[in-house]
């Protein structure tokens, strides 16, 4: 016969097995929960660094130079995909579809943060929507004109353009590219009064550069080196506070007398927000360690850029103050915004 003491015994030990039973099935569902948030270490599949420029442009040339180096001292998958329009809106649309997991990643560059302004009505903001990870690169444009113009200098080029207002023109690759805003300053700082001729390809402009259908243009280092050597464009001043190696001969406009014109164009990588802080981290040491390497500087050095490296939060600080500097460009020149 079990007495009321023995089913208060058994009560007991009922209730303890069940507590225990409790406590290992939140230890495992725990486990499998830390499990699936860890994963696999990163990175166990391809990243993509998402170019929102065409094939050849300075972000493609620089963004493929560090993959290769990722891809060769620490073997990781990484391809470089170029997803371009006229606004370069699509490359970070691709970015902020994905996970925000590290594997995909966005070749940033001076252009985008000048959308906010250009484009106000898209739907993302570089500052907010981006988590910086590194600059890669900082680099200058060059003025140069067709041989056909007579300046030697920008202030014999201004009197030339003043000689005949509204008469001469000025070409770029679009509508808020560095090329674009920096001779929109130069009119802003000189007086002169030139058209814009934004052009969706590239090539095209410089074709036209080349021909005598423009006369001037701001044209980043890298796709003038060799036509300046060369003769076919004569280089007035580059737009940085020290001469460029690749340059060495040509004066800068500080030399020239026009410091407002120092103008940087630069790379970096950014990932969605949300991206851990750790593999943003990771990122950022295996890339800078990428960029101390001898033949990435000198790569990128022959491109007529510098490599900079440094911290996520340099990068930030970059990307907030361009977004800022660029919108009062726009303002001051009264370029129109697009609806």
């Amino acid at each position: 016969m079990i007495t009321k003491r023995r089913l208060l015994l058994l009560a007991w030990a009922g209730a303890v097995r069940g507590a225990t039973q409790c406590v290992l099935l939140l230890s495992v569902a725990g486990l499998a929960t830390m499990s699936r948030a860890s994963g696999q270490p990163y990175p166990s599949s391809t990243i993509r660094i998402v170019v929102p420029s065409n094939a050849s442009t300075p972000p493609d040339v620089i963004s493929r130079i560090v993959a290769n180096e990722l891809s060769a001292s620490k073997g990781w998958r990484v391809v470089v995909e170029n997803r371009s329009n006229g606004s370069m809106t699509v490359g970070p649309a691709d970015v902020l579809k994905q996970n925000s997991d590290g594997y995909s990643v966005l070749a940033v560059s001076m252009p985008l943060s000048t959308l906010p302004a250009i484009l106000p009505n898209i739907n993302f903001r570089l500052e907010n929507d981006f988590a910086p990870v590194i600059q890669i690169s900082r680099a200058y444009n060059v003025l140069v004109v067709n041989p056909s113009v007579p300046a030697k200098s920008i202030s014999e080029l201004v009197v030339f353009l003043k000689a005949q207002p509204d008469r001469y023109t000025f070409s770029s690759g679009g509508v808020g590219t560095p090329g674009h805003l920096i001779g929109e300053m130069f009119k802003l700082q000189t007086g002169v009064r030139t058209t814009h001729i934004p052009y969706q390809q590239l090539p095209q402009a410089m074709a036209d550069l080349l021909n005598g259908t423009n006369q001037y243009s701001f044209i980043s280092t890298l796709l003038v080196v060799d036509l300046v050597q060369s003769g076919r464009l004569r280089a007035l001043a580059t737009t940085g506070a020290k001469r460029v190696p690749a340059l060495a001969q040509v004066p800068t406009v500080v030399e020239e007398g026009f410091p407002g014109l120092v103008v940087a164009d630069w790379v970096g990588l950014a990932v969605k927000t949300g991206t851990p802080i750790e593999i943003v981290g990771q990122l950022n040491a295996a890339i800078n360690e990428a960029l101390a390497k001898p033949n990435v500087r000198e790569a990128i050095g022959k491109l007529g850029a510098e490599v900079v490296g440094g911290t996520p939060s340099d990068f930030r600080d970059l990307m907030v103050s361009q977004v800022a500097h660029w919108a009062k460009v726009v303002k001051d020149s009264g370029i129109k915004k697009a609806e």
